[in-house]
């Protein structure tokens, strides 16, 4: 990983849950293809080589939450808890909350690999 230092600042004191769905959802991203993990300020980017595919915007006690910023609204699914616009652009939030391993789920993957395929 990338800027470990400055990941490792996410992550210290999180709980071994939170930890484990976060590793866990990176090690997905890597089955799909090759990523960087890049933290902001306030946040963890995740980039394929063109672009940002999604962002980690916060580590809870018990979860993970990540923001996928598509460029269509994609209405017809069970994974998001939240879809909006981003004004003033084509992009459209896609808001998930990762409870457990599980929920990294089948329809989750598929989402992550269109992330992953949007072009710039």
């Amino acid at each position: 990983m990338e800027h470990n230092h400055q990941i490792a600042h996410f992550l210290a004191g999180k709980s071994p849950h939170t930890l484990m769905l976060f590793h866990h959802f990176i090690n997905e991203f890597e089955k799909i293809g090759e990523i960087t993990i890049e933290p902001t300020k306030t946040m963890i980017g995740i980039s394929n080589a063109n672009k940002r595919i999604a962002w980690v915007t916060q580590l809870g006690k018990n979860f993970i939450h990540v923001v996928f910023p598509f460029r269509q609204a994609y209405h017809d699914n069970m994974c998001f808890q939240k879809i909006g616009p981003v004004p003033g652009q084509s992009q459209f939030n896609h808001h998930l909350r990762v409870l457990d391993t599980e929920d990294i789920n089948e329809e989750v993957l598929r989402f992550m690999q269109i992330a992953y395929e949007q072009e710039k």
